[in-house]
Parts: structure tokens; C-alpha cells; sequence
């Protein structure tokens, strides 16, 4: 079954609680700058396990010290809380090498 597409005012409210990430009812992005390459791989690296619990994967690509990450929910079109509930992990586990 489809995870149901969150609307605009829906995902509004749930980027309130994620202020370093933008989008659209389509998709959701963020880029992490972390302490250099090695913090970047690590950060990717331990967002693994969460991946694979969730099941849901993102579009992500790292160039030296940032991860761009990208969410949307593909067979629902657009942003579910499925994306939400992951972007709340990563920035929970990015904490650790994130720069501030």
C-alpha cells in the first residue's frame, strides 16, 4: 500500500521542525557540511543501519565534506511522512559531525 503524500500545509508544518531542509509537496533536500571528507563518509556510513530499518532510501551524493541529500517517496509521487520521519533521523545522527 502507498504511503499517503503529504500536503502542503502538512509538510509546512513538518519543515518547521526541520528548518535546514526545503522543498515541495514533490521532494525534500537538504545539504550537510560536515568537518571534512572522513566526517562526510562516516555520517553516510552510519545513516546505513537507519536506511535499511526504514526501508526507504534516499537520493544522496557526497563531494568532500558535504552530503546532499534528497527525499521523496517515488510510488506516492511526492513527500510522505516516511521522508519526514528519515530526515528527522539524519539530522538526529549528523549532530555528530555536522559543523556549526
Amino acid at each position: 500500500m502507498k504511503e499517503p503524500r503529504l500536503g502542503a500545509e502538512a509538510l509546512t508544518h513538518a519543515l518547521a521542525a526541520l528548518p535546514a531542509w526545503s522543498g515541495d509537496t514533490t521532494r525534500i533536500e537538504r545539504t550537510y557540511r560536515l568537518g571534512g571528507f572522513l566526517e562526510a563518509m562516516s555520517f553516510m556510513s552510519a545513516a546505513v543501519a537507519t536506511i535499511h530499518a526504514l526501508d526507504h532510501h534516499p537520493e544522496w551524493s557526497n563531494v568532500y565534506d558535504r552530503v546532499h541529500v534528497v527525499l521523496t517517496t517515488h510510488d506516492s509521487g511526492g513527500v510522505t511522512a516516511k521522508d519526514v520521519e528519515l530526515a528527522g533521523k539524519l539530522e538526529r545522527l549528523a549532530a555528530v559531525w555536522t559543523q556549526h
